[in-house]
């Protein structure tokens, strides 16, 4: 039997990287209520356990890829691993929430780098030829964590305990980190000077702006300590974005968003990961704070999780056939109508034959919208600029995400609680119409997009890596 190849290896070793960053991100969900009856967590909590890791995330992933094109993909692509992996072992560990919210940032920050690293990793080791079927064999296994993600958390923490969910990846990342250092081989990209200070205004912005609208329900939306951070954050905002503006080497090119594709296709990302995040966050705790079921009830979202991956594929064909415009607006369109379906009949008492058919609709739409979004994206800019394309659309949608849980769980606590499943059905809906609003705004927008604007993924996802 002949040994592995060098490509062999390095699909092999950024496949699991990727699947062990994406599950992390979804396993987590059936653990939160857990989580909050064991470290004494608030809703506040158990909002930055999630946002800590999207944020970091999703500010650090252009960042993360500047730096392995500067100092070697393989280089950072090994510290990140090291990072998640140190992370996972911290979140293992952690006593207490405020624990496990500083090592889920240090996770978010070595997903920042492994994740954009494992595709230029990929498309630099696979033949020209090969790189579309590879690479979306990877975005497959990507796929595969989020359906599973649910499931897998539900039966360890059932099974086991919420801990273990963490302790999954530390025997992981220690077996992928030497097998890194000796089978991958050192690749550079465009030298660039590294834009820390466009960095640290992104990342201090966007903190002040979630860790006030964090702390509105708790202590009043008037507050100083509320309206300050808030106000601080804005400002620290807006001086990125005129950093951006006149930096020669900046992060991240503004004047993309002067297309019009561009900017709308950006802005519809957006708002579908705040509606799915923000929705999934509340729905998965109200299964088990509202239903009572098991943990290992997560099974039953898997309508919503699983159903992608049959949809997605067949999206991404029809958009090199129709154009993305007319699959993301029905995404969307149908997104909200799931979500309203769910707002409009959710009850304590519901019986699972009543959310199960909202719950597919939503899987649905959302492997129409992933499905595509990507050819859409880096599509609406030249070949040069699809790089940029591709990283900033994934920062969007991360950053949509960190939103539509900090909103959606704001406008939870200010209607509803915890304390008995009519009172959590009492915030869950209305919640559950910001999301759906959030989707529907979301359609509107996709109607700016071009009726047809022919490009090919296979070729987009290698330049966009």
């Amino acid at each position: 039997m002949p040994a592995p190849t060098r490509t062999a290896w390095t699909f092999a070793i950024a496949a699991i990287a990727v699947f062990m960053v994406t599950l992390d991100k979804f396993v987590l969900t059936t653990a939160l209520p857990v989580i909050r009856e064991d470290v004494h967590a608030s809703l506040g909590d158990l909002e930055w356990i999630v946002n800590a890791y999207m944020l970091t995330f999703a500010v650090l992933l252009l960042f993360g890829a500047a730096l392995g094109d500067r100092f070697g993909r393989k280089r950072m692509f090994v510290v990140g691993l090291g990072l998640f992996t140190a992370g996972s072992l911290a979140a293992a560990l952690a006593p207490d929430a405020a624990t496990l919210i500083a090592a889920r940032g240090i996770q978010g920050v070595g997903g920042a780098f492994v994740v954009p690293l494992t595709l230029t990793l990929v498309s630099t080791a696979v033949p020209v030829e090969k790189r579309g079927a590879v690479l979306g064999a990877m975005l497959g296994i990507g796929g595969l964590g989020v359906a599973i993600g649910p499931l897998v958390g539900g039966s360890i923490v059932q099974g086991i305990d919420w801990q273990w969910i963490f302790w999954l990846n530390v025997p992981i990342g220690l077996l992928l980190i030497p097998l890194a250092v000796a089978t991958l081989e050192e690749s550079h990209g465009p030298t660039q000077r590294l834009d820390l200070p466009g960095v640290g205004l992104a990342s201090a912005g966007l903190v002040g702006i979630v860790w006030g609208l964090i702390r509105g329900n708790d202590i009043g939306w008037t507050s100083p300590e509320v309206i300050a951070p808030i106000a601080v954050g804005v400002t620290l905002f807006a001086g990125f974005v005129l950093w951006e503006l006149r930096a020669h080497e900046p992060m991240l090119r503004l004047q993309l968003f002067g297309k019009r594709a561009f900017a709308a296709v950006n802005a519809v990302s957006l708002l579908m990961a705040f509606a799915l995040s923000g929705s999934m966050f509340v729905l998965t705790q109200f299964l088990q704070t509202a239903q009572g079921y098991s943990p290992l009830a997560a099974v039953r979202t898997l309508p919503w999780t699983a159903l992608p991956m049959l949809t997605a594929p067949v999206a991404g064909k029809l958009s090199d056939r129709i154009g993305g415009r007319p699959l993301l607006f029905a995404a969307l369109v149908l997104q909200a109508a799931a979500l309203a379906w769910l707002a409009a009949g959710v009850g304590p008492g519901s019986s699972y034959d009543a959310i199960a058919p909202p719950f597919a609709l939503a899987g649905a739409a959302s492997g129409l919208f992933f499905g595509t979004v990507l050819n859409v994206a880096v599509g609406s800019v030249g070949p040069e600029e699809e790089g940029q394309a591709s990283g900033t659309n994934n920062a969007a949608r991360e950053l949509g995400s960190v939103l539509g849980v900090t909103v959606l769980a704001a406008v939870f606590a200010s209607r509803g609680g915890y304390g008995s499943p009519a009172d959590f059905v009492d915030g869950l809906v209305p919640a559950l119409w910001a999301g759906a609003a959030a989707a529907a705004g979301g359609a509107v927008l996709a109607l700016a997009l071009p009726r047809r604007r022919a490009t090919s993924a296979a070729v987009a996802v290698p330049e966009a890596a």
